[in-house]
């Protein structure tokens, strides 16, 4: 079995780590840097930090944010909001961060994900995918975007192979319907994604126990486990939540 990758994630907006529910009711969760050096001492294995405005706003992500962070860790960093462009992952992976997380752009453009993928290598390139429940959708669940203020009308699994095929080497779903409110990860989105594609799948959205974690690798098909608002706002440690995948029998570097 793979080792199992746990990731603490920052949400970004006016210089701030904040965290809100379904996308909204966003609150303060701290500093940045403060917070990127904390998990890396904690043990996380990989960070992410999400300029959740920037696409809303219609702006880049703020390279300043990036080198700051970069520059008080040596775990690897993916960068995510307002990527548009080839230049904008270049300024992005200068700045310091390791990965680039693409949606919005990479919906509006495919091609931008195998341009991506052929310039800078697949290991480079995640495409974050949102999605909420739909029925008429083929899979039940329709891709957003927008920070999830969107919807597109395109199934969120059929998005996930094309993205696979195009290059992309991570898929980070997130389920609407989950997010932030620490009642588990979608399962039943995450496994879908999980079935449909053969590269690293980042379960994201809604953990809020020791249970969710575990769950997310052994129904839900993840290699890595994503979460913001428990490590945010002190929850659980990084280590807490490697100790018990541990005891359950999972892979974790402790």
């Amino acid at each position: 079995m793979d080792v199992v990758r746990v990731m603490p994630c920052l949400d970004m907006k006016n210089g701030r780590v904040v965290k809100g529910v379904h996308f909204v009711d966003i609150r303060d969760a701290g500093d940045p840097v403060e917070n990127a050096r904390f998990y890396q001492e904690e043990g996380a294995d990989e960070l992410a930090m999400l300029d959740i405005a920037a696409t809303v706003e219609n702006r880049k992500t703020r390279l300043e944010w990036v080198r700051q962070v970069s520059a008080v860790i040596t775990i690897p960093l993916t960068v995510g909001g307002g990527i548009n462009s080839l230049e904008d992952i270049e300024q992005v992976l200068k700045a310091g961060a390791d990965k680039v997380s693409m949606n919005s752009a990479a919906v509006k453009r495919p091609e931008l994900v195998n341009e991506a993928a052929s310039r800078y290598g697949s290991d480079k390139i995640t495409v974050a995918i949102d999605a909420r429940r739909n029925r008429e959708m083929p899979s039940g669940f329709e891709l957003v975007v927008a920070g999830g203020t969107t919807p597109v009308g395109k199934d969120a699994v059929d998005w996930a192979k094309q993205c696979q095929t195009l290059g992309a080497g991570v898929i980070l779903p997130t389920s609407m319907d989950g997010d932030g409110t620490l009642a588990g990860y979608d399962l039943e989105f995450t496994r879908a994604i999980s079935d449909a594609v053969n590269v690293p799948v980042v379960a994201s959205g809604g953990a809020g126990t020791l249970e969710h974690f575990y769950e997310a690798v052994v129904k839900g098909g993840a290699s890595v486990v994503l979460a913001a608002s428990v490590f945010h706002f002190r929850t659980f440690s990084v280590r807490e939540v490697k100790e018990y995948l541990q005891s359950k029998g999972l892979q974790v570097i402790l």
